[in-house]
């Protein structure tokens, strides 16, 4: 992402743009590879979820789901800032990329978003997948 500092109160370029959509489709892919997972996980321990609904009520409100609530907002977030009336900022982009790759940290030692994010990489393969896109997709954004 053509991200200049010196003009971060500027609309954002449409490659700019094009890569924050980029980015918010990868961890949309991610979100739903983690909570694919976390659910196999609680109907192991609480038996069967019985259709989407009940799973994003469970999503919203039970804590077993609580450390997703991170990336959900963080798409929200993107989604918001696409949709907006005003242009995009490169400095709102930036924003919303920097708090990317400061979530996406996996670390045993981190916060409960870390933690998690860390041990599903260890049991599940397809986040493990899902992980590498996003950060392609990330390592496309750094400043130049």
């Amino acid at each position: 992402m053509t991200l200049d500092p010196a003009n971060s109160d500027a609309p954002a370029s449409e490659a700019a743009l094009k890569q924050l959509r980029d980015v918010r489709k990868g961890l949309l892919r991610l979100h739903k590879t983690l909570l694919d997972a976390e659910r196999v996980h609680y109907e192991r321990v609480n038996g069967r979820i019985e259709g989407g609904g009940i799973l994003l009520q469970l999503l919203i409100h039970d804590p077993w789901f609580g450390w997703l609530r991170p990336l959900s907002e963080l798409v929200v977030q993107i989604d918001e800032r696409l949709d907006a009336d005003e242009p995009t900022r490169v400095s709102q982009a930036k924003a919303l990329i920097d708090q990317a790759k400061s979530l996406l940290r996996p670390s045993e030692g981190g916060d409960v978003f870390q933690e998690n994010y860390h041990a599903a990489l260890q049991q599940t393969p397809d986040v493990v997948i899902a992980h590498h896109e996003v950060s392609v997709l990330l390592q496309g954004t750094s400043d130049r």
